[in-house]
């Protein structure tokens, strides 16, 4: 346990003077007269070892994290949301009229389509339609898109249509093609389209058009621009850079209130989301948008693939976020079995119903999976029905994947869970108040814990640095304590800030880990923070102990709760300074993370014991600002970014200065 006393911050103003020397040069004069903190780091006390799946991603489907995000299609509403019976994102022009038409489907799937009316076409007034995509298409230089749409044209409609990329305003015509062809049955139409040598814009949309007059049906209209790793129908290759950079372990699928749905009709029925791309009905998002499906459950597969992650694969469990729930019992057993069936998708072999659909569907090869999710937050669940609808869940995926760890979302006591998902949306000085935490949980549990959703909820709409301080204290907690945390995963994890501040706009969730529209990305300073832990540590936890180290007085705020008002909690000190100590078995090198959440400078003196030497020239890596409300932008993409630098002076004992705001790491190569 860490020796905790309280450093006053009078006379630290004067360090200030010395920022220069922060962390990089040896700090050997004390400006006042207060003990500065001591950390010591005992390598040869080995507390634990660092989970191997620690750090990872959370997705589901929010803030436009598929639509109009990860996934590459660039059409808005390609399929005309038949549910909400409009036609959001399309607009005409020169006098065409369009509706949505039930009565032509071009299958079961997609039930109804966009009736096109071009009477009012000429040859200097061609009609058609305009999709605007998510706040603007991205084009880029020397790009080839694809384009593809169903269509049909009552008789006498003679063609042809004419397929185009054009700035918002039309006086630029980026790429064009013609099909032709139409007849009263529907056909797929597929183009390319190439652009020159341009400037990058995302004030841009998507035409189909025509010079003739008739009548036409379309649907499933779609543009890719590339993919990552080339995939089809696949993935914004920005944002998967994003997530490479990270090098984390796993991906949380499909995700939370996405996966249980606003009823149960709306849940995520992953047998929806298979197979072509044409046969997938779509359905409503929670979060108030219509979700085509287009990354369905394969893709989701796919997308641990192309980064080197296993799937922690959530299945429904019977309950909605309406406060609905199946009986456990007989009306549960389908739930049960379509799990299973799930499960045999993703690791069956040919000799399996859903095995062989998954190598019909494009994949040969089974995926790696070892973790089975029960739900999503089911402790909302009012009924208490949860333990039991576990229970059966638990038994039947045992008994047949018995090697497979099964994840409660909610503490039971029908059976004994290999993993508790535990979620925390936080301020920062929350975090800060409960970053000791898994220090004292006790090692006797069977249980473990995965943090499966967790946030410093700071900052909008990505995190600012205040969010970044108060996230690493607690992956300090959870890195220091990862023989309990085997697997943690931020949330959420993607945000559409084109259109943030309007209520119907682009956001539902404040405080997301990466940032985009159309066309740019960014990670936030959590972002950096997270990549920073991830790619910087052992796999062995050191024993660590500490003395004065700073507090303050924080005063909790009122809650609400369930709409009434709750009395604040006693005031209470909390740490101001965060860290742990790991260790790589091999290289033997020594990460040492360091927080410093306050406002000055923070001279610290390191101790390691358990070593014959060490050399005096190691690796820091910082992420810091001047002010905790500063943040990283869609223009400003950079404003807050690592930066890593030699430093001299190491040894057995050292004293360093952490500047104001700061994120630290420092390796040490020690014998």
């Amino acid at each position: 346990m860490n020796k905790i006393k309280t450093l006053t911050r009078t006379g630290l103003r004067s360090l200030f003077l010395l920022s220069l020397l922060i962390f990089y040069k040896p700090q050997l004069i004390r400006a006042d007269t207060n003990p500065i903190p001591v950390l010591q780091i005992k390598a040869d006390e080995v507390t634990g070892k660092v989970s191997p799946t620690l750090y990872g991603l959370m997705t589901e489907e929010i803030n436009y994290s598929y639509e109009g995000g990860l996934y590459g299609e660039l059409i808005a509403n390609r399929t005309f949301n038949p549910a909400a019976n409009e036609m959001k994102f399309w607009n005409t022009t020169d006098g065409a009229v369009i509706s949505l038409d039930t009565n032509a489907p071009l299958n079961d799937a997609l039930a109804a389509s966009m009736k096109l009316d071009t009477t009012t076409a000429g040859t200097h007034s061609p009609a058609g339609i305009v999709n605007s995509g998510y706040w603007g298409i991205p084009v880029r230089p020397n790009t080839v898109y694809h384009a593809s749409f169903y269509a049909k044209a009552a008789s006498g409609f003679s063609g042809p249509l004419t397929v185009s990329l054009e700035s918002t305003k039309g006086k630029t015509v980026f790429a064009s093609s013609e099909v032709s062809g139409l007849t009263a049955n529907w056909q797929k139409f597929e183009v390319t389209l190439t652009t020159k040598n341009i400037e990058p814009s995302k004030d841009n949309v998507f035409k189909i058009t025509t010079t003739a007059p008739g009548t036409i049906w379309l649907q499933q209209v779609s543009l890719f621009p590339p993919t990552y790793k080339d995939r089809a129908n696949g993935n914004r290759p920005d944002l998967m850079q994003l997530l490479a950079d990270m090098d984390t372990k796993f991906l949380r699928l499909p995700g939370g209130n996405y996966l249980e749905g606003r009823s149960i009709d709306e849940r995520f029925e992953w047998t929806n989301t298979i197979g072509p791309v044409e046969q997938r009905p779509g359905h409503e998002s929670p979060w108030g948008y219509w979700s085509t499906d287009g990354l369905g459950l394969l893709e989701y597969f796919e997308w641990c693939e192309d980064l080197n992650i296993q799937p922690v694969l959530a299945v429904y469990a019977g309950y909605s976020l309406n406060h609905t729930h199946i009986n456990p019992g007989d009306d549960l057993q389908p739930y049960v079995q379509d799990a299973l069936d799930e499960i045999e998708y993703a690791t069956g072999d040919a000799n399996t119903k859903w095995g062989a659909q998954r190598i019909k569907d494009g994949h040969p090869a089974p995926f790696a999976v070892n973790y089975i999710e029960v739900g999503n937050e089911d402790w909302f669940d009012r009924s208490g029905s949860y333990d039991q609808r576990f229970a059966q869940f638990y038994d039947a995926i045992k008994a047949k994947y018995p090697q497979l760890q099964i994840i409660a979302t909610t503490k039971v006591k029908s059976r004994t869970p290999d993993l508790l998902d535990e979620h925390y949306y936080r301020s920062e000085e929350e975090m800060e108040a409960h970053a000791l935490d898994y220090d004292k949980y006790s090692r006797t549990n069977q249980t473990k814990i995965f943090c499966g959703e967790w946030a410093t909820r700071v900052g909008s709409p990505t995190p600012n640095m205040a969010g970044a301080l108060g996230d690493a204290a607690w992956m300090t907690g959870m890195e220091r304590n990862s023989d309990i945390v085997l697997i943690s995963s931020y949330a959420p994890l993607f945000v559409n800030v084109s259109d943030y501040t309007n209520r119907s706009g682009s956001m539902q969730w404040r405080s997301d880990l990466i940032g985009y529209d159309a066309l740019n990305s960014y990670g936030s300073p959590s972002y950096y923070a997270q990549k920073m832990f991830s790619t910087h540590h052992g796999d062995l936890i050191l024993g660590t102990d500490s003395q004065n180290i700073p507090t303050e007085l924080w005063h909790p705020p009122a809650r609400r709760r369930n709409g009434v008002l709750q009395p604040a909690l006693p005031p209470q000190m909390i740490n101001k300074i965060f860290f742990d100590a790991t260790r790589d078995s091999q290289t033997g090198t020594i990460y040492l993370k360091l927080v410093n959440t306050l406002g000055t400078p923070q001279p610290i003196k390191i101790e390691l014991s358990g070593v014959t030497s060490v050399e005096s020239t190691g690796k820091a890596t910082l992420l810091r600002a001047d002010s905790p409300e500063d943040t990283d932008s869609i223009d400003q993409p950079k404003k807050i970014v690592p930066v890593v630098k030699t430093v001299h002076g190491l040894g057995k004992e050292f004293t360093r200065v952490i500047p104001p705001y700061t994120i630290g790491i420092l390796e040490l190569k020690a014998k």
